[in-house]
């Protein structure tokens, strides 16, 4: 069974991890960085583990979340083939967004039995702040919203551009931007909120995984803009770290990933930081460690590529019989960290906000008290 990543609600605005803020009106976007379309690329664990041979076939899952903000520093472009060196994180310290739907509901329900249990193991906790509505007037100051906030508090924010045209493939997640053209606008928009600071972004839950429903051409054609988005995220903010879809270690083989991922651009220094793994999902972190070290050896490129794992709800592992929509006996992963103590493991993440329904708990991609608990306890 393939899965997205995170389910998403059709709606105007996103309605999952942040709701739109900070608009500015509908005027222009400001300081966009000039890159232009990129040609498509050629094709040519918490234990260490030491490789990874997961199933052919895959079981991704409805994606689940969603979201919704100074001006950015332009930098100039390196010479082709050149590579930058990675940008160290000044802080340890992930930021946590003041707003959130579970932050919401424990702010309204003071006298829940479950409000402790919810607030100090799930509301407490940094997690990411989704984009996944196609808003090109507003994203700029919405994303910049985000970052300066997390440089205000001296902490890392991560966002998560969810916009790529023929998202989901049509599935619980559709949505996204009407074309590539209109997409490589919108990221143009996004990286200029991106501001000078530390900052993580996992760039397009299942867009490389997920991409078997497209033909050839239209994979080469998204891989091409997922390259250049990279570029123009890391020339925009030299800081920003980004990090490029490799599903999860029940999903697609090593090898075949990687040949992906490098047509995507996540072997350039220029565009990317690495690869993040189990978004949305549940399967175990020394599982995800052992398969994201083995796509990175598949993959290539230099030394310091990396690897983020979404640990959020991954604390029993993955269900035996596949399930991916709310399933039962689930539990809170890893906290969320800069410090794995893992090699070429960057960060474990809460990718998908906990208690955020798939769509059986709950309605897909709101906050449901009752999951929260379940995994929480």
């Amino acid at each position: 069974m393939v899965a997205a990543a995170s389910v998403v609600v059709a709606v105007g605005t996103a309605t999952g991890m942040l709701s739109a803020l900070g608009d500015d009106g509908g005027g222009a976007d400001e300081a966009r960085p000039e890159v232009t379309r990129s040609p498509r690329l050629q094709s040519l664990p918490v234990v260490p583990s030491p490789s990874a041979t997961p199933s052919a076939s895959a079981s991704p899952s409805p994606s689940a979340s969603r979201a919704s903000p100074s001006p950015s520093p332009k930098k100039k472009s390196e010479k082709a083939g050149k590579e930058k060196p990675r940008a160290a994180a000044a802080s340890t310290r992930l930021y946590r967004h003041p707003e959130s739907q579970v932050l919401d509901w424990v702010r309204t329900h003071p006298g829940d039995p479950r409000e402790d249990v919810i607030r100090s193991r799930i509301a407490d906790h940094p997690a990411a702040v989704w984009f996944a509505d196609y808003t090109p007037a507003t994203i700029t100051s919405r994303v910049r919203a985000v970052t300066s906030g997390g440089a205000e508090a001296g902490r890392v924010p991560v966002v998560v551009p969810y916009a790529i045209p023929d998202r989901d493939c049509g599935g619980h997640s559709q949505g996204g931007a009407p074309d590539l053209d209109a997409y490589d606008d919108w990221i143009d928009r996004f990286a200029a909120g991106l501001g000078s600071g530390d900052v993580i972004v996992v760039l397009e839950p299942d867009s490389v995984a997920q991409a078997e429903c497209m033909s050839a051409g239209e994979r080469g054609d998204r891989f091409a803009s997922l390259a250049r988005a990279g570029r123009v995220l890391k020339d925009a903010n030299p800081n920003a770290r980004v990090y490029f879809d490799a599903g999860h270690s029940g999903w697609h083989v090593p090898a075949k990933q990687a040949g992906w991922l490098k047509q995507a651009g996540a072997a350039s220094a220029a565009s990317s930081d690495g690869i993040f793994s189990n978004v949305s999902n549940f399967h175990a972190t020394a599982d995800e460690v052992a398969y994201d070290r083995a796509v990175l050896d598949a993959l290539g490129g230099p030394a310091s590529l990396g690897a983020v794992i979404d640990t959020s709800r991954n604390g029993n592992g993955a269900p035996s019989d596949g399930e991916w929509c709310d399933p039962d006996g689930r539990k809170l992963g890893r906290a969320p960290t800069l410090s794995t103590g893992m090699g070429r493991v960057d960060a474990y993440l809460w990718v998908k906000l906990p208690g955020e329904s798939d769509g059986c708990k709950g309605e897909p991609g709101t906050f449901t008290p009752s999951y929260a608990y379940d995994l929480a306890r």
